[in-house]
């Protein structure tokens, strides 16, 4: 049987037109590194964004429990891995807006980190206490080390991040303890265990070069430093005699030492129940400077030039940021962004911040240089702000 000419003229159309269709459906060419995602807490959510456009340009739905929710980024910088308070683990494709796969590997996650060479997830959980590790491309299981102190408790882990040499450096919260996972062999992980570190450690830093690791404790004065360079000398505390004997103002908000800060050869950290930020320096850990702030610090995170670090605040005064000139140790500006504001993140360069607004359901975008609002985007009931530029830092 002959098929009609003009049916045959139709087939062959559309035989021409496939490829052309079949690449219409990909995303539109672009790279990642100008990218990023917002958290929407509330709404188990994330935004894609571009930090050169100022713009939203894509969601993704059927994240979790993202109340407490942190991302890391593959080395490529194309996926992001999104650690929920339910004890979800995301693998998001940015580029085409989907959930590549999803896991819930906990009851009670509080955020993670991805090894040297990329190939490593892991997550510290509050419930069950201890680490997972997954297959960062298929996300599989590939070690689980229970946080196990005393008569077989489990502990809390907290203030995770990654180490040079595929390693994983995190506290132990309820047990005092600070643990290094070596994962070179995931099969056979080796951990170093550093005890006695001061009470109840809830956070933790890794300086930019990888050496230094810095806990906060909430149950005492001061910080345990741990030289990874040197693990044998032991875990020693620095800032022990700040505030000693003076009575501390109600905690309203546990700061977040992860947003660390470090300027030059000085490090900015929030005081713990205190309108002040310390100022150590990385050359001896001694304490150099007090600096009054508005109220309790909660995120005191740098610009990537460390000419100026911002400040958010806890509760009553978390409507307000304040900018510190790493120069004159003075804070040269007070911005409104709006209601409960939970986060900050700087651009790759720092010409511009990005500023969480929870209560007013939106992100302010400033100019570091001139303070100028560049920008409001909407979204709903927003938190973390996480760019790509994260991948290629250690303890990001």
């Amino acid at each position: 049987m002959t098929l009609p000419r003009t049916l045959l003229l139709g087939l062959w159309m559309l035989f021409v037109s496939w490829p052309l269709l079949a690449w219409s459906a990909e995303p539109a060419l672009r790279g990642t590194g100008d990218l990023g995602v917002i958290v929407e807490r509330g709404a188990g959510r994330i935004l894609i964004v571009s930090a050169g456009s100022d713009s939203i340009i894509g969601r993704v739905e059927g994240l979790g429990d993202l109340s407490h929710a942190s991302v890391v980024f593959s080395r490529d910088q194309r996926y992001a891995y999104v650690f929920g308070r339910d004890g979800g683990l995301s693998k998001v494709d940015i580029l085409r807006g989907v959930v590549e796969k999803r896991v819930v590997q906990g009851g009670n996650s509080i955020g993670g980190a991805i090894s040297q060479d990329g190939k490593l997830v892991a997550v510290a959980n509050y419930e069950p206490g201890g680490l997972k590790v997954f297959a960062a491309d298929t996300l599989e299981p590939v070690a689980d080390i229970p946080a196990a102190y005393g008569d077989g408790k489990l502990s809390k882990v907290v203030g995770i991040a990654d180490l040079p040499g595929d390693r994983f450096i995190y506290s132990l919260f309820d047990a005092d303890q600070i643990w290094i996972a070596d994962l070179r062999d995931p099969k056979s992980p080796k951990i170093e265990k550093f005890g006695n570190i001061g009470k109840a450690p809830y956070d933790g830093l890794v300086t930019p070069d990888g050496r230094y690791y810095l806990a906060g404790l909430f149950g005492e004065d001061g910080i345990a430093l741990l030289d990874t360079w040197q693990p044998r000398q032991g875990v020693k505390r620095i800032l022990a005699n700040y505030g000693r004997g003076e009575e501390k103002l109600p905690v309203y908000k546990m700061p977040h030492l992860r947003g660390w800060a470090v300027a030059g050869h000085q490090v900015y950290l929030p005081a713990i129940g205190r309108h002040e930020v310390l100022v150590a320096d990385t050359l001896n850990w001694k304490e150099t400077a007090r600096i009054a702030v508005r109220g309790q610090p909660v995120f005191v995170v740098a610009r990537p030039d460390g000419r100026q670090v911002w400040v958010n605040f806890a509760f009553p005064d978390n409507g307000f940021v304040q900018v510190i000139d790493t120069l004159s140790g003075q804070v040269i500006q007070t911005l409104e962004p709006g209601k409960a504001v939970l986060h900050l993140e700087f651009t790759p360069r720092g010409e511009a911040v990005w500023v969480s607004a929870r209560d007013d359901n939106k992100v302010v975008i400033y100019d570091t240089a001139s303070f100028a609002k560049r920008a409001e985007l909407p979204a709903e009931s927003p938190s973390g702000i996480f760019f790509t530029s994260r991948a290629h830092r250690i303890g990001f």
